[in-house]
């Protein structure tokens, strides 16, 4: 495997430095469905999802983040919903290496058929 070490890219008009690139990219992401059969529609650095009960779902990262500190964009997206909100179980739920989702509808646990999960932070 080779390395390549730059401090700027360039598109031939535009510099940024490749910091911003690597610590402003997502780490991991997913859309996912929790109805029925649940599934992942598309995914980067996401191992797998399993369903956890109604309305909560475990998302595994292939590649773990380098501390529990790391930054969560949690959304769902549903054309039916009212009151809706996610989050994850900040009941121990949180590690290095897996989150779990937690959709709620009308202060109830309900699937969403499409929610999304976005990691941002440093890589192990």
């Amino acid at each position: 495997m080779s390395t390549l070490n730059v401090s700027n890219i360039s598109d031939g008009t535009t510099s940024v430095g490749t910091g911003y690139v690597v610590n402003g990219s997502a780490k991991a992401w997913v859309n996912l469905n929790q109805v029925g059969t649940i599934s992942i529609f598309d995914s980067f650095n996401v191992s797998g999802i399993t369903d956890s009960g109604t309305g909560l779902t475990d998302i595994g990262l292939s590649s773990s983040m380098s501390n529990t500190g790391f930054a969560l964009s949690i959304t769902r997206q549903d054309t039916s919903v009212n009151n809706d909100s996610t989050g994850f179980d900040g009941l121990n739920q949180k590690t290095v290496s897996n989150i779990r989702f937690v959709s709620i509808e009308n202060a109830t646990l309900s699937d969403s058929n499409n929610a999304h999960c976005i990691v941002q932070g440093d890589l192990a």
